[in-house]
């Protein structure tokens, strides 16, 4: 079960439950594959509304590997969102708030 407390979301990929979190070394796995941006110029970047198709299999796969699950990006690359794109938009959006704004 998820705990908005520590930042986690629950999400349904192709099927099943995962519950995501951009712990420290995710968030430090997203600086990286970001060139070395920091958090802060990272968040602006998605407030910006700048969210492609490999932004979302990075912060979705990220969340996921957070949440203590051992899935690549290949395979989160692979996976379906109730509501095709909008529903891996949505996925990343929540996450994002509940990394950086907090709990609800």
């Amino acid at each position: 079960m998820a705990n908005a407390h520590r930042g986690e979301i629950a999400a349904e990929l192709s099927g099943r439950t995962y519950v995501l979190c951009l712990t420290l070394g995710a968030l430090a796995e997203l600086e990286h594959a970001y060139g070395g941006e920091d958090l802060i110029a990272i968040a602006q970047r998605f407030e910006a509304g700048k969210i492609g198709a490999t932004d979302a299999i990075r912060v979705i796969g990220a969340g996921l590997r957070g949440g203590g699950n051992a899935i690549g990006d290949d395979e989160v690359a692979g996976m379906t969102a109730d509501g095709g794109a909008q529903g891996f938009l949505t996925i990343v959006v929540r996450l994002l708030r509940a990394t950086f704004a907090g709990p609800p």
